[in-house]
């Protein structure tokens, strides 16, 4: 099993920018595929982006590409989700899933909020 946790969710104006974090531990976290998601209210939870194995091998979903990017640092264990121009329809709780690229069960954490207000 992973532990993940998020971070760095907040309250931001509209254009402004946010950095989410994920950390995960439990596995070799070189291995692990890590996506986020989120969940605005009301609303079912969204895929927002995924990076795989490698640095390179992000993809995003259509409503945060060129203004979402997704990075890891294998040193930390971590996956950086930096937001820039935020937009009203970003805010939600944005949650992060690690698991092992071989498949089987992934894991979430808690979520961490974002707010963007107008």
């Amino acid at each position: 099993q992973v532990q993940v946790v998020e971070s760095g969710g907040g309250l931001v104006q509209v254009g402004g920018s946010l950095r989410l974090s994920c950390s995960a531990s439990g596995s070799t976290f070189s291995n692990l595929v890590v996506a986020w998601y989120r969940q605005a209210p009301g609303k079912e939870r969204e895929w927002v982006a995924g990076i795989g194995l490698a640095p390179s091998a992000s993809k995003y979903a259509d409503s945060v590409n060129d203004r979402f990017t997704i990075s890891r640092d294998n040193r930390k264990n971590t996956v950086t989700l930096r937001m820039n121009s935020l937009k009203p329809d970003d805010t939600a709780v944005y949650y992060c899933r690690a698991g092992h690229f071989a498949g089987g069960s992934s894991d979430w954490g808690q979520g961490t909020r974002v707010t963007v207000s107008s």
